[in-house]
């Protein structure tokens, strides 16, 4: 709705961004804290943030398919192909045949994570899973944000987006709240029920 508002009014949206998975944003904070990557994402898991095979979401593909939405609802015409989509997921860990074994696999992995951890924080930033589009192109992968970002002090499973316009600007539009978690999603199922109905009469 802010999205078709601004798009209404006339406005021009020159960028996008979000942390538009509530899952990775959790297992960010987590890694931010000091756990493991393999370790966030069972602690996600059991929790139930994450999609049943948690692939699903350390793929990246949910979030790139929310990002491909927002593109087209400001009015591009973009594919899912168009999208630069930086995947968590190892060909390993692809290749798994359970998830048993996929989280064995992440464990094996987690060095991995060691240096980008470190050099974040090294920097005094923090590691977020992003999604971006600017100047025509559509990213969704890890970067290192700073204090001065609006996505720096994200907690739990919030989502954020930031919009910015030419009057939306050097300060874009923030719009953050809770993003995971099975009554978060109870409650959109049902507000989205509510609006149907009301549009079908």
């Amino acid at each position: 709705n802010t999205l078709q508002d601004l798009v209404t009014s006339g406005e021009e949206i020159t960028k996008i961004e979000g942390v538009l998975s509530g899952t990775l944003g959790y297992i960010f904070n987590s890694l931010n804290e000091g756990k493991s990557f393999s370790e966030s994402v069972s602690d996600a898991k059991e929790k139930g943030f994450t999609e049943p095979d948690p692939r699903d979401d350390l793929n990246g593909i949910d979030v790139a398919r929310k990002l491909l939405i927002i593109i087209r609802e400001i009015g591009f015409k973009f594919e899912m192909k168009d999208v630069k989509v930086e995947s968590l997921v190892s060909e390993k860990g692809e290749m798994s045949k359970s998830i048993e074994d996929f989280l064995e696999v992440l464990k094996i992995e987690d060095a991995k994570y060691i240096d980008i951890i470190r050099k974040a924080k090294d920097e005094n930033k923090v590691l977020r899973y992003i999604a971006k589009y600017e100047s025509g192109e559509a990213t969704v992968g890890i970067q290192a944000v700073s204090a001065e970002h609006p996505f720096y002090r994200l907690k739990g499973v919030e989502n954020i987006a930031a919009i910015s316009t030419k009057n939306h600007s050097p300060y874009p539009l923030v719009i953050r709240g809770k993003g995971a978690g099975a009554d978060y999603t109870a409650f959109g199922i049902f507000s989205d029920i509510i609006k149907v109905s009301q549009f079908l009469g």
